[in-house]
């Protein structure tokens, strides 16, 4: 028995199932219940939410987020090896967890959920940037989720928050920071997993804000910053010309050098950018 729940520890679950994490699905199991419950915390209050995790593997934030109190949980999962760890849970959690055996790629949660909703998740590595730069580019905003609460390696979490002038400054910050209120809120070592990462983790929170910080057209700010990133040596006039023809006008417009390179230029400027752009 374990000590959030009467289900039995990970470790016995694992063995009995046979789940050994798989490198191709980008598994690594976090097995201490105590560090999942809370993760689960950090998601803040979960009784009147519902809650969508991906790849929840053998259960040990899924048992975390229902003994928080989560109004009902979704849990998509593309290893069918995990599916009998899950039907244990939901049968000691009755109607509280709906387990899907698919990919969060390509599952449409909401028809399986009820607003308000959280996503909280340990994210798979092989896609779980994919996920959250979805997550934060859908085709409205507000989105149909408040909060996300997600395990990440250290490193692409740094780069969630990252500031201008630092090496960790990109796209996923901007994206992040546009819309959300990120902020890393837990570091995990290595040794809190199974098989142990080379890398230590760290769990980002994220706060839907209202509306954007600063008014942009969302595809035309996508489109500047991938460009400004994707060559990040070369200096915007350079990096940008495939935008537009007259991108030093519009640089100008907006306040930037066009000397300057894109890890060098804040959130307000890019937008300013993009608005110069839109409007032309």
């Amino acid at each position: 028995m374990s000590g959030i729940d009467s289900l039995p520890p990970l470790r016995e679950v694992i063995a009995k199932h046979d789940l050994a994490a798989k490198k191709s699905l980008g598994q690594n199991f976090l097995l201490d219940l105590n560090l999942t419950a809370k993760v689960a915390r950090l998601a803040g209050d979960l009784t009147q939410c519902d809650v969508l995790e991906i790849g929840p593997g053998p259960g040990g934030l899924t048992r975390g987020l229902l003994a928080e109190g989560a109004r009902r949980v979704l849990a998509i999962e593309k290893d069918p090896r995990c599916m009998p760890a899950l039907a244990g849970i939901a049968a000691a959690y009755p109607g509280r967890l709906h387990a899907i055996n698919g990919d969060a790629l390509t599952v449409n949660p909401l028809e399986h959920l009820s607003k308000p909703i959280k996503i909280a998740a340990n994210l798979p590595y092989n896609v779980g940037t994919e996920l959250l730069v979805r997550w934060l580019t859908p085709p409205e905003w507000p989105p149909f989720w408040d909060s996300l609460t997600l395990m990440f390696q250290r490193e692409v979490a740094q780069r969630i928050v990252a500031a201008p002038g630092s090496k960790a400054y990109g796209r996923l910050a901007l994206l992040a920071q546009w819309r959300t209120d990120p902020k890393i809120v837990m570091d995990l070592p290595p040794e809190a997993f199974n098989p142990p990462p080379k890398v230590n983790s760290a769990v980002v929170h994220l706060t839907a804000l209202p509306a954007p910080r600063y008014p942009a057209d969302p595809g035309t700010l996508n489109k500047v910053v991938a460009a400004a990133f994707n060559q990040r040596r070369k200096m915007l006039r350079s990096a940008l010309k495939s935008v537009s023809p007259e991108i030093e006008d519009h640089l100008t417009a907006a306040g930037i050098k066009p000397t300057e390179r894109g890890e060098q230029v804040d959130l307000e400027a890019f937008c300013a950018l993009a608005r110069s752009l839109h409007k032309s």
